[in-house]
């Protein structure tokens, strides 16, 4: 059966048919979902109408688009063929062919012009393709040229930092490990009902051993104040509000033949604007990130297992990472990404992650925006718990896009209220969807409860100029606008338009998807070294009249 653009059919009568077939497959399709219930009914007439008038719609488009082509060859054929007299011939006359002695015909003038601006074209998209090339060359070059460097510098801060606990520990090798337990108690009625000594700890569910020759194991310990979503199979939390803080230990799969900084997940065929599921790849823990369990604790349970994870920590030693997720991100992709920056840096402290409820979809910013900062109260129960009660002797906390927007009021709030020797150790802000005057206004008033504060700006992300028109034109903290980025004494702003990448599709995650960011934030967190250029030796640094801040090699200036 040939195919209906080979067809010599009138564009009109191509498209009849091709609407004619459509109209009596839908109306099939209508009367086929009689039987179901009202709601059913309407969702698959909708799903019907997609699947089966999108394609034909297509179809005519590209019969449409056959017009223009027929056009330009319609005056070849009379001008080739032309006759002299009534008489067809299948061979044109001399006098049509050439009207003058070395002079071409119009036809064949016409068909030269045409073949000359056709070749020039094809000149210009040729130079266009390797202009292109070249300049992606070029970025592929200074970004691995900027993440070689980052990481011999990580390698050589952590040789330091060995060195020094080396040297620290050295001498009490004899002497028992007390300290580790210090101040855990198992309450009476505890998760095992079994009384035990004041420095012994319940033995948690032993995430270290799972060994696997495809995958490893990473934990994250969570808070969320998400609604839980009924499903037989496993514990879910959904978009809407519960209200109320929940903690837990999910356990992720992450697989041997893991990218970084990639996260892999199966593949999904979606509807657009439906959210049905043409096509789903089957998950593989040998190929993708996969949720190996999802499991709500009690406190004492939480406590107990985070310290187990503290105690055996050695690289990052007795260190809390907490992730504050952003806009347009479900529970599944937070503790999937928590567990990626945490596998990818070698993260051996306890990583946790707060998720407020995000739709989860692009539509959803209005929801998102007010959903973020009702969870306040919630992020401040769980990020007072970590810092307070788990043991944990430096916390250092990544907040991204909209998920600063909770963090930075809960941070002012615990400033005010801090019990002495408490502090937070660094504090990242990445990309941040936050009014840069309130965001000034806030960082200026943390100063002090956190040894340091980094910004990572950039240019190019979508998200952010979405925002920003969103917000009336009023640029958002994570912007570099003309001007420049948001500069405030006592903070480093890095501009990362050179090191960012299209996450997620609209380059909004560029701090966990590029090696130089993610080398330069486990550098940050280890070892607190400032000026940023002392960590990354590629970073310029540009001098403003309002002050300094650093950039890498390639951002527009």
């Amino acid at each position: 059966m040939s195919d209906l653009s080979q067809l010599d059919l009138p564009p009109a009568v191509v498209t009849a048919l091709v609407s004619a077939l459509g109209v009596l497959l839908y109306v099939f399709a209508w009367r086929a979902v009689r039987g179901m219930s009202l709601l059913a009914r309407i969702a698959a007439r909708l799903v019907l109408a997609a699947v089966i008038l999108v394609p034909f719609a297509l179809l005519i488009l590209l019969q449409a688009d056959r017009l223009p082509e027929t056009a330009s060859r319609a005056p070849e054929r009379p001008a080739a063929q032309a006759p002299a007299s009534p008489r067809p011939s299948t061979r044109p006359e001399p006098e049509a062919a050439a009207p003058a002695p070395g002079k071409p015909s119009p036809a064949e003038a016409e068909r030269k012009s045409d073949e000359l601006q056709r070749q020039q074209a094809e000149e210009r998209a040729r130079q266009e393709t390797e202009r292109e090339a070249a300049a992606r060359q070029e970025e592929a070059a200074a970004r691995q040229e900027a993440e070689r460097a980052a990481r011999d510098s990580l390698e050589k801060a952590r040789k330091k930092s060995a060195e020094a606990r080396d040297a620290e520990t050295k001498p009490d090798d004899a002497k028992p490990d007390i300290g580790r337990t210090r101040g855990i108690v198992q309450p009476p009625g505890g998760s095992g009902g079994e009384q035990s000594s004041p420095t012994a700890i319940p033995p948690p569910p032993p995430v270290a051993e799972v060994k696997n020759a495809d995958y490893e194991v990473v934990p994250v310990y969570f808070g969320t104040d998400r609604a839980v979503e009924a499903d037989p199979k496993r514990l879910k939390y959904n978009w809407e509000r519960g209200r109320q803080l929940s903690i837990g230990r999910a356990l992720v799969s992450v697989p041997s033949a893991h990218k970084v900084p990639m996260v892999e997940r199966p593949w999904v065929v979606r509807i657009p604007y439906f959210q049905y599921k043409v096509y789903e790849e089957t998950e593989d823990p040998k190929k993708h990130f996969t949720m190996r369990e999802v499991k709500a604790l009690s406190k004492d349970d939480f406590l107990a297992a985070v310290r187990e994870r503290l105690a055996a920590s050695a690289r990052f030693k007795d260190h809390a990472l907490i992730f504050v997720h952003g806009y347009n991100t479900g529970f599944d992709n937070a503790v999937f990404r928590t567990a990626q920056i945490a596998y990818d840096l070698k993260f051996d402290g306890a990583p946790f992650l707060y998720s407020w409820p995000s739709g989860g979809q692009v539509a959803s910013y209005t929801y998102d925006r007010e959903s973020a900062g009702q969870s306040e109260p919630h992020l401040r129960q769980f990020l007072e718990m970590v810092v307070k009660e788990t043991g944990a002797k430096s916390v250092s906390v990544i907040a991204h896009s909209m998920g600063n927007q909770p963090l930075l009021q809960v941070l002012k709030e615990l400033k005010l209220q801090a019990p002495a020797g408490v502090s937070i150790n660094q504090v990242i802000s990445a990309a941040p969807d936050v009014d840069r005057d309130n965001f000034e206004n806030i960082a200026r008033a943390i100063q002090g409860f956190a040894k340091g504060v980094t910004l990572y700006a950039a240019s190019n992300d979508r998200a952010l100029l979405v925002s920003r028109r969103f917000h009336g034109g009023v640029p958002r903290a994570g912007d570099v606008p003309e001007q420049g980025p948001l500069l405030i004494p006592g903070m480093d702003t890095i501009d990362v338009s050179a090191a960012s990448t299209d996450g997620l599709g609209i380059n909004h995650s560029g701090y966990a998807e590029n090696n130089a960011l993610l080398n330069d934030i486990g550098l940050l967190i280890q070892t607190g070294e400032r000026p940023p250029n002392l960590r990354v030796p590629i970073l310029e640094s540009v001098k403003t009249a309002k002050g300094e801040y650093w950039r890498y090699p390639g951002a527009p200036k």
